[in-house]
């Protein structure tokens, strides 16, 4: 039996770092970090990882306490034109870079993130 993605790219602990990582970069970017409110960045973080591992066919712990994941409806509420978007992916890119992973799978998670980063445009470029 073939492995899921979930458990090529490393479980559970992989998933934790991406998110952890994310958020730290998020911190540092003023363009994001006024999206999330100080108080609830742990709250983001986990529920990101949660999303990452189920999408890459961990556990559907996302699913079971949030409902379907509905990412546009869920990121409506923001401005999301060019600068959030590079932005985004800036932290997203730096999050995973050293990831202890093989290459392709790399790669993979950095062709989702562009995907999905650009599906959550919700603002024309000024």
């Amino acid at each position: 039996m073939e492995s899921s993605y979930y458990e090529r790219m490393g479980g559970e602990p992989t998933f934790r770092a991406i998110a952890r990582n994310f958020y730290m970069g998020v911190a540092q970017e003023p363009l994001l970090a006024a999206m999330y409110p100080a108080r609830d960045m742990q709250g983001a973080e986990d529920r990101l990882r949660m999303f990452l591992e189920q999408y890459w066919g961990g556990p559907s712990t996302y699913s079971e306490e949030r409902g379907h994941p509905r990412l546009r409806m869920r990121h409506a509420g923001f401005h999301i034109a060019s600068p959030e978007h590079d932005a985004w992916l800036r932290c997203m890119h730096a999050a995973i870079i050293d990831l202890e992973m093989e290459e392709s799978l790399k790669e993979e998670l950095w062709t989702y993130f562009q995907y999905a980063a650009n599906s959550m445009r919700n603002q024309p470029d000024a």
